[in-house]
């Protein structure tokens, strides 16, 4: 209770700040509205339901383009830590495709996918993929050899000491693998959603931006980090019951 209340203390700092910058004046409010205008505009998107229908559209989008990051790269970071002769053909082309930033590719995608639903979940893959991936092929490439050894004196065939020694080993790192590949989906949802959408929590921020109302952007991104942490949060938690054995996931991570 405590750890919460001195978490708490900074963000009502800020939001005191600002509503002494509005009572002040100190910015134009067509630029700054004040915390009552906001939070009226938030009461207000609530209650018809076009936040939560935005939300919903969104989440629906992060899930799809998550899922689909896991479903590969879970199994490319295994290949890869696993196999020299995998990763010496395959690394060039993913370390290429990792300095790509997925916004830069937005013509091409658009291109390809064209401007429904598949462009979109295509952003959010590139974005997620790479933490998920490098993690992963990070936790099964420093596998204790001690622990290889062992499952070779015991004849373990490659199979077995991938699903029982180098999988369980790399539990955490992949944890924390998941944990940023999520985040960094979330994070690439408004570049997925400048693609011609007309539903979403970006839209709904990039509309309100072209019709000059600040405090429904504001709303906007107050839902996007508290969604965010919530997110996280959960996470997190759902980690900490299947590992309670790791408490140190995120020491050695690659972001």
């Amino acid at each position: 209770m405590r750890t919460w209340k001195n978490g708490l203390f900074l963000p009502f700092l800020l939001i005191f700040i600002w509503y002494v910058i509005s009572e002040l004046q100190l910015f134009s409010p067509y630029l700054l509205p004040s915390p009552a205008v906001t939070a009226a505009t938030a009461t207000e998107l609530i209650h018809s339901g076009l936040l939560w229908q935005h939300l919903l559209i969104s989440l629906q989008r992060v899930a799809g383009g998550f899922l689909c990051s896991v479903v590969i790269a879970l199994p490319l970071g295994i290949l890869c830590g696993r196999s020299n002769t995998f990763q010496t053909y395959c690394w060039p082309v993913l370390e290429f495709l990792r300095h790509v930033p997925p916004l830069a590719a937005i013509p091409l995608i658009i291109l390809w996918f064209g401007i429904d639903e598949g462009s979109k979940l295509v952003i959010i893959f590139l974005a997620s993929f790479f933490p998920l991936f490098l993690n992963t092929y990070s936790g099964v490439k420093n596998c204790d050899r001690k622990l290889l050894e062992v499952g070779r004196s015991l004849h373990f065939t490659a199979w077995q000491q991938a699903r029982l020694i180098q999988l369980p080993a790399a539990l955490p790192a992949i944890a924390v693998g998941l944990q940023l590949s999520l985040g960094y989906s979330w994070r690439a949802l408004i570049g997925a959603e400048l693609i011609a959408a007309s539903s979403g929590i970006g839209y709904m921020i990039l509309d309100a931006e072209q019709m000059s109302r600040p405090d429904v952007v504001l709303v906007g991104l107050f839902a996007i980090g508290i969604v965010g942490s919530l997110i996280d949060w959960l996470f997190l938690t759902l980690t900490d019951k299947m590992l309670p054995w790791n408490t140190e996931t995120g020491d050695n991570y690659v972001a």
